[in-house]
């Protein structure tokens, strides 16, 4: 080989390294780019993937109470159901009680205006003690009766009170004023009852007393010898002088 082709053949071999260094390098620098690139993109995801993780995990915790707050919502239904089954059963319990109160009423009613009848009936029959007293009361409860205003309970009531009046009748000591039948003579005199036993009648001047007779329904004249004991019984139960024995005219127990 001539001198002038060795040196042109190692010119272009030096010319072909330097190109091929030149294309290594960048080459290279692309790479570089690209990892970096990738880098990047590997941290967005990763920022993305933790970010889609912490939602999930929010998420989880989300559910996990909505599946408790669904569990206690469940178990305050069935408890609400269960008052609400009870409220039914006592709704249902009043309207029947309802329906037998005026069952109640529609029997009691015409238990009521016997009871009044047979209460008169007694009064009319009975030792006259407090009589004009116990007519008035009477009728006050026949007029309660036709009163709408007052309820069938009170009726009732004043019914029972009144049967109760009557039988402390029979268990008091009494006095009071009012006036009598003396052989066509009105007498105002101090009545004595004690309870249903005796009912005595004393005038107003101490000079006379009369005595019920239950057999003969009227008044009857006492002697001289009850004076004296009226006057005290009148006293004893005005509380003017304190109780003691006297001597009254009972009639005796058959």
């Amino acid at each position: 080989m001539s001198k002038r082709t060795l040196i042109a053949s190692t010119v272009m071999g030096a010319f072909a390294l330097t190109g091929s260094a030149a294309v290594s390098a960048v080459t290279l620098n692309d790479l570089h780019k690209e990892e970096a690139k990738i880098h990047a993109a590997a941290a967005k995801s990763q920022e993305k993937i933790n970010a889609l993780f912490e939602q999930s995990q929010e998420l989880l915790v989300e559910y996990r109470q909505t599946v408790d707050q669904t569990e206690n919502l469940k178990v305050y239904n069935d408890y609400i159901a269960s008052l609400v089954a009870d409220q039914q059963r006592s709704i249902e319990s009043l309207q029947r009680q309802i329906d037998s109160i005026e069952e109640t009423k529609q029997g009691i009613v015409p238990l009521m205006f016997r009871m009044i009848d047979s209460l008169e009936k007694f009064v009319e029959l009975d030792v006259p003690i407090h009589l004009e007293e116990r007519r008035e009361r009477i009728q006050r409860l026949r007029d309660i009766m036709a009163n709408s205003n007052v309820t069938v309970s009170e009726q009732f009531r004043q019914v029972i009170e009144a049967y109760l009046v009557e039988v402390e009748y029979g268990s008091k000591m009494s006095s009071y004023q009012g006036t009598i039948d003396d052989n066509g003579t009105e007498v105002t005199v101090d009545f004595y009852n004690l309870g249903r036993t005796a009912l005595l009648a004393l005038s107003l001047d101490q000079t006379s007393a009369w005595v019920w007779n239950k057999d003969a329904r009227e008044w009857q004249a006492l002697g001289d010898e009850y004076l004296a004991s009226v006057v005290d019984a009148v006293k004893m139960a005005n509380g003017t002088i304190t109780p003691d024995l006297i001597k009254l005219p009972i009639e005796a127990a058959e």
